[in-house]
């Protein structure tokens, strides 16, 4: 049988509408849907699937929505192909990476949902305290980046794809160093649309809260190994999984690195599952040899489900 990983998306690819075909065609997507609303007390089903746009993309409720949108896609996929997508690794992107431990039996659902919903109002209010922003810096070399980086006060964020780099830090400190980075001779420089500025030291207040959310809840060995997004290594300790987390919140994440580490022990598919397809672009940038397959819709379960017919015989 073919070795797979599984691979989670992060914030951002949430969208109105988010699940509701899932909703409506499994039950059990509906079951998990259910079930969140239950623990966090409010009605996240609506948000995801009526909006209104800017309270679904509240750092608070994005995270823990697309979470729970990409375990339903992984219970439909239980239900439908049981024995077909046994990982040899999960790993997600940032908030992903939280879904990938709930895959893998670390974190239960319940605890996951809590925590994250919890990750997500940390942030929000560091985003409210220290104000900053991000920015993807396309076409130069990461080291010269870094450099501008340290004169201006800005941090690097995602090391995401060969070519892409993504800064954070104070709105000035960003805008300096996008502009400089064009005069030396960067592609493109492009401001994100993102709350504040992730994965930089102005998260330091959320950190400190994650911190000690995270050393209340029990963390098992997963099933497989987890990829951390600030090793770029594989992990089955528990402890070890926990300092990452905490870890990942104000430093940089290392999507490349992980990829390329997962590709190196030999695994060429890889199952994108949740809303979107951004992770699915990225890896095409860091080896277009790796095969993604997106599993986010009822059509994707759909073209799943449908048997290949095998070849005419000569």
């Amino acid at each position: 049988m073919e070795q797979i990983a599984y691979i989670f998306p992060g914030q951002g690819a949430q969208t109105i509408g988010m699940g509701k075909d899932l909703y409506d065609a499994y039950p059990e997507a509906k079951e998990v849907f259910d079930k969140a609303n239950e623990i966090l007390k409010f009605d996240l089903t609506k948000l995801c699937f009526e909006g209104p746009q800017e309270d679904l993309t509240n750092t608070s409720n994005s995270q823990v929505a697309i979470l729970v949108h990409s375990i339903a896609a992984l219970r439909i996929l239980g239900k439908i192909a049981p024995e077909q997508f046994n990982p040899s690794f999960a790993l997600g992107l940032s908030l992903g990476e939280y879904t990938a431990l709930i895959a893998s039996g670390s974190l239960t659902f319940e605890d996951g949902v809590k925590l994250v919903r919890k990750r997500g109002q940390f942030m929000q209010k560091a985003c409210d305290k220290n104000p900053g922003k991000m920015a993807s810096i396309i076409g130069m070399d990461p080291a010269e980046l870094e450099k501008l980086c340290k004169g201006f006060g800005c941090e690097i964020a995602n090391l995401n794809c060969p070519g892409q780099v993504v800064i954070s830090g104070t709105s000035s400190s960003v805008e300096l160093t996008t502009s400089m980075a064009k005069e030396k001779g960067a592609k493109r420089a492009i401001l994100l649309d993102v709350a504040g500025a992730f994965h930089s030291s102005l998260m330091d207040p959320a950190k400190d809260k994650l911190e000690k959310e995270i050393n209340e809840i029990t963390f098992n060995p997963p099933k497989y190994p987890i990829i951390s997004n600030v090793t770029a290594k594989p992990t089955q300790d528990p402890e070890k999984i926990k300092q990452n987390l905490i870890t990942q919140v104000n430093t940089k994440t290392l999507l490349e690195a992980s990829i390329k580490y997962v590709a190196s022990q030999g695994i060429k598919t890889y199952l994108e599952i949740g809303p979107g397809i951004v992770l699915k672009g990225l890896m095409r940038r860091i080896d277009k040899s790796l095969k993604v397959m997106n599993l986010g819709t009822s059509a994707d379960f759909a073209s799943l489900a449908q048997p290949t017919t095998p070849p005419p015989q000569a």
